[in-house]
């Protein structure tokens, strides 16, 4: 019995248990060469907006017009994870964001690219991402199939969503410097065969669907009322859209932080993005070293506080290395919050429910993002990069800290819902 205790134990503690799966084993893989192709046109995408405008304000455009999608539709698209096969849906959007990656590639090796097509193709990307995420968190669950597993499986994939964005970003700075951003663009769309190889191959997939019976007004409205008689639930969430709103848009702004405050290039840009890269998979490992999905709320709240201060600092770095440090510590306070948050809605969700609020965290996540990102841009054409960034760390720790306030009521309702 001792034996029998101990080896379950060892397997608890092991960060990478979930990779037992197949399917998830195999989405993993994919997902690992599919988002290295991102991150490198991700950055590609906000260097050649730079050079082409030499503008912030174009900058804010740019990810706003990739994101505003996303806000507008994860409501509906939350419906259609709930009603039909996700897999099949992941299949589409994979081929269809993989088409949208060629032609950009096409416009700009080919000399046809504008300000104006790249917010067209980035509209594009967005409306495909606004069925992709919902589905891609649901999906997580489909594939290990054990709620045991579930907190690893949604910590597993921060490792790889962040460890690929410890490669892409400084690869991208490489490839935009020695061959221009058209290059990038194509490399990411052969990297989407890793995700869509994995699809193919993956085995007996699961999912539980929701009766098609009523209209999709209905069950949309079902999912808000859902979250908002769900204290805890409604608590996160409206966290995390006040941290996506405040804090996520300082990624808009790196290209300038690079180039005009620490006097870089795309190779510092590439630096600084990896740099938080790498804290990012520091933070994603200690939560999937978690044995279990208990006390995330401590986690949430560490995250958001840690988030905010650190913003704060890096908006007063005019150093290279300590700019470095600050993007490192960003790294890892950022993914704590978004993981922590996602692992505990994950687990305190009904199965029935799931993809309409994880729409609502993507909501939440990118969909505030969409918005901060906006304004972040605007402001910062206004009053400058560090005061953008400084009130952007105040408020997130304004908010970190009501937060922590009330967290005695959460717990309280916590054990309420367990019951």
């Amino acid at each position: 019995m001792g034996k029998e205790t101990l080896k379950s134990r060892i397997i608890s503690d092991n960060p990478f248990r979930a990779l037992r799966v197949y399917n998830f084993r195999l989405f993993f893989m994919g997902q690992f060469i599919s988002l290295v192709g991102t991150w490198i046109q991700q950055l590609a995408s906000s260097w050649l907006m730079y050079r082409l405008t030499a503008s912030s304000m174009w900058l804010g455009l740019l990810a706003f017009s990739a994101q505003l999608p996303i806000f507008l539709f994860t409501p509906i698209t939350g419906v259609v994870a709930d009603r039909y096969n996700r897999h099949h849906i992941l299949m589409i959007t994979q081929i269809l964001l993989c088409v949208q990656s060629l032609v950009l590639g096409l416009l700009v090796v080919l000399g046809y690219i504008t300000p104006v097509w790249l917010l067209v193709l980035n509209i594009m990307q967005g409306c495909f991402n606004a069925f992709d995420m919902p589905v891609r968190q649901s999906f997580v669950f489909d594939m290990v199939a054990e709620k045991e597993l579930l907190s690893n499986a949604i910590a597993l994939n921060s490792v790889v969503f962040n460890s690929t964005r410890l490669i892409g970003p400084p690869l991208a700075g490489f490839l935009v410097a020695q061959f221009g951003e058209g290059v990038c663009f194509l490399i990411n769309t052969t990297t989407f065969s890793g995700i869509i190889v994995a699809l193919l191959f993956m085995k007996n997939v699961t999912y539980t669907s929701l009766s098609r019976a009523g209209n999709f007004k209905e069950n949309i409205h079902e999912g808000f009322s859902y979250v908002k008689n769900h204290y805890p639930i409604r608590t996160v969430l409206l966290l995390l859209a006040f941290i996506s709103l405040l804090g996520m848009p300082y990624m808009v702004l790196m290209p300038v932080v690079a180039v005009e405050i620490l006097h870089g290039d795309s190779h510092t840009l590439g630096f600084l993005l990896g740099t938080a890269g790498f804290g990012a998979l520091i933070g994603a490992l200690f939560i999937a070293s978690r044995s279990h999905a208990t006390r995330f709320e401590n986690t949430i709240a560490a995250g958001s506080l840690s988030l905010g201060c650190s913003l704060v600092l890096f908006s007063f770095s005019r150093n290279l290395y300590l700019s470095l440090v600050l993007m490192f510590i960003i790294g890892i306070s950022l993914i704590v919050q978004m993981a922590s948050s996602n692992t505990f809605i994950q687990s305190m969700v009904e199965d029935s429910m799931r993809g309409r609020v994880m729409s609502l965290y993507t909501m939440s996540f990118m969909g505030m993002a969409t918005i901060g990102n906006l304004f972040a841009g605007i402001i910062a054409h206004r009053i400058g990069v560090p005061l953008t960034l400084l009130l952007s760390g105040v408020g997130c720790t304004i908010v970190a800290l009501l937060f922590y306030k009330n967290l005695h009521i959460l717990k309280k309702n916590i054990m309420n819902h367990v019951r």
